[in-house]
């Protein structure tokens, strides 16, 4: 062992003994009182300094960091290096990297045309109301600016080639080269930066221009030189899949914008073909306008007014709507109040098909035309936009909800089963003759109440779904159905009662003279305590619709709806039927008949026949 020990080399032997010190010395400690070390630091506030700000009036000629009046700064006094001047280093910067810059040839500069000053914003894919054909135009000039502005640009016009729509074709003639003079075009040697191409539809699809061209000039005449269509099919989409599969190559080989501006009044008869027109211009980055009219509110057709040769004016009844996928309104009557004025209420969008064609390609539907009666601030009528997803996410979205599904269900029930308004004057010049019309005008009523009974139990359905609705445009189709519904249940049960007590016990006239009985709205409801109690449902329904979606058709069409009472009443009125008294005798009396003036034929007592004219092709 000793042995072993000896055998270790003096290092080692070392640095153990350091070792075991460093121990040592480490478990050696001592207390100190912190106290001991705390000194108090003071310090003096600095006397006020009363003196206020003065300007010095002594005329300083050098100004800036060159000027006598500077001093130095905290942080300069602070510093411990002072670098170099840094005017000096600017100077010395400047005169090492001076350019002497070319003239500007002014000359040269360009005088951008009238589009350069408008202010664009870019709000495709939108329903915009312009004001009429020339603010239609106005805004499409600006859009082909916009569009010229990334790229050389192809505009393909489409017109409607029926007759109702020559004076809006007219009106495009018109104002055509105003467009292209806006835009600096007029002149075809300009870079031929725009091409243009004019296109017919109607049945089949006419190209007025074989192939794009750059001067428009001869295109005025050929717009006004289309002749209106002989059939009433306006193929629409099929037109703009002929045009975009013709004319692809400008938007794939010679990478141009390639802009649709259709011009109709009209849905399309083969809107069904959406979907594959959008998704195949979407595809390739065509953008689509339309130039049309409004669509009736939660209706198919529309009214339109139409000249015939001779000059006789018509409301022509056309396919304009409706302006959403599925039906939203239910086609029923308003009993005891007029609504003539309701039946072309402008909904504030354009047609659904044509509308989702420009809202899928960024485009804008512009309308030019639609009821005046009733016009809806375009601020609140973003809230109700229609849902222009593709279809299947709609009908996916649709199925999601009872209440969504029910109200689409109960409005193609209402709109394939109309329910009409009931008879509500009776001649009773006899209570024979009363008892009669009662019982004629009793006979629809078991069909009418088992229809409204059957929208209503469609509608309750989903009612437990009516919560989960978040969009507004749904809320307030939901409210008005219902409330609406549920109405005319009452003014139907409140309807038949009275006529029953009539026919039982027919009333007797306060005046003599009177032959007829009417009936008029009374705030009295007729019937039990569950009339009264739907009565009250249908209230607070169409009451909610009033206050929560204001300014809106919806609403429109729930202050109609209650702006008369449920019940009914009776009134003795006075008619002349043309067939006697109030007996009902013929009136024998002789008169004298003057007999027609061959000199004067206007002053012939014979009535013309109506003229027969054909339906307009429309």
């Amino acid at each position: 062992m000793w042995s072993t020990a000896r055998e270790v080399p003096a290092w080692a032997i070392s640095l153990i003994v350091h070792a075991l010190l460093l121990l040592l010395l480490a478990s050696i400690t001592q207390v100190i009182n912190r106290d001991s070390f705390r000194e108090p630091i003071v310090s003096e506030m600095l006397d006020e300094f009363d003196e206020q700000y003065k300007f010095d009036t002594v005329v300083v000629e050098d100004l800036g960091n060159d000027s006598d009046v500077n001093t130095i700064s905290p942080s300069q006094l602070a510093a411990t290096v002072v670098k170099t001047d840094p005017v000096e280093r600017m100077e010395r910067h400047i005169e090492e990297t001076v350019i002497e810059a070319p003239a500007i040839p002014t000359s040269e500069v360009v005088t951008p045309n009238e589009a350069e000053f408008a202010d664009v914003v870019d709000v495709r894919g939108a329903t915009e109301e312009p004001g009429g054909v020339e603010g239609a135009i106005d805004r499409l000039t600006l859009e082909i600016a916009q569009s010229l502005k990334e790229r050389k640009t192809l505009v393909i016009w489409l017109f409607d080639e029926s007759g109702s729509m020559a004076k809006r074709r007219n009106a495009i003639a018109d104002r055509f080269e105003n467009i292209y003079r806006q835009l600096g075009m007029l002149d075809e040697s300009y870079d031929k930066a725009l091409k243009t191409a004019v296109v017919g539809f109607s049945d089949k699809t006419t190209f007025y221009t074989p192939d794009p061209v750059d001067d428009i000039r001869p295109l005025v005449g050929v717009i006004r030189g289309i002749k209106p269509s002989k059939s009433p099919k306006e193929m629409v989409f099929t037109a703009v899949m002929d045009c975009a599969k013709r004319w692809l190559k400008y938007r794939t080989a010679m990478r141009r914008n390639v802009l649709f501006i259709i011009v109709t009044d009209e849905r399309g008869d083969d809107f069904q073909l959406v979907e594959d027109a959008s998704a195949f211009l979407a595809r390739y980055g065509m953008r689509v306008y339309c130039v049309g009219n409004a669509s009736p509110f939660g209706r198919r057709e529309g009214y339109i007014p139409y000249t015939y040769p001779d000059g006789y004016t018509i409301m022509a009844k056309v396919d304009q709507g409706p302006e959403s996928l599925f039906p939203q309104r239910l086609n029923l009557p308003f009993w005891g109040v007029r609504s003539n004025d309701l039946r072309n209420m402008s909904s504030g969008f354009g047609p659904y098909a044509l509308t989702r064609l420009c809202a899928e390609t960024k485009g804008l539907f512009l309308i030019t035309e639609q009821d005046r009666r009733y016009r809806f601030d375009p601020a609140i009528m973003r809230n109700y936009v229609p849902d222009y997803r593709p279809i299947r996410v709609v009908e996916k979205d649709v199925r999601s909800n009872l209440a969504k599904t029910a109200l689409v269900q109960a409005a193609q029930r209402a709109n394939v089963e109309t329910i009409t308004a009931p008879q509500l004057s009776f001649r009773a010049d006899t209570d024979n003759i009363l008892r009669q019309q009662i019982t004629e005008a009793q006979k629809p009523l078991a069909l009418l109440d088992y229809r409204l009974q059957e929208l209503e139990t469609i509608l309750a359905a989903g009612e437990k779904d009516r919560p989960k609705i978040r969009e507004p445009r749904w809320q307030a189709a939901y409210d008005l159905a219902m409330g609406r519904v549920l109405a005319l249940r009452v003014r139907a049960y409140g309807y038949n009662v009275v006529l029953a007590s009539m026919k039982a016990s027919p009333k007797s006239f306060s005046n003599k003279n009177n032959n007829t009985w009417t009936l008029v709205p009374s705030s009295e409801v007729q019937g039990g305590p569950i009339v009264r109690k739907m009565a009250k449902r249908a209230t607070e329904y169409l009451s909610r619709v009033i206050d929560q979606h204001a300014g809106t058709p919806w609403a429109v069409l729930a202050e109609r709806e209650l702006s008369t009472p449920m019940g009914w009443q009776w009134k003795e009125t006075h008619v002349n039927y043309g067939d006697g008294g109030r007996n009902g005798k013929k009136d024998n009396k002789l008169r004298i008949l003057f007999a027609d003036d061959p000199k004067n034929p206007k002053k012939s007592t014979k009535m013309r026949a109506p003229v027969r004219r054909p339906p307009p092709a429309l």
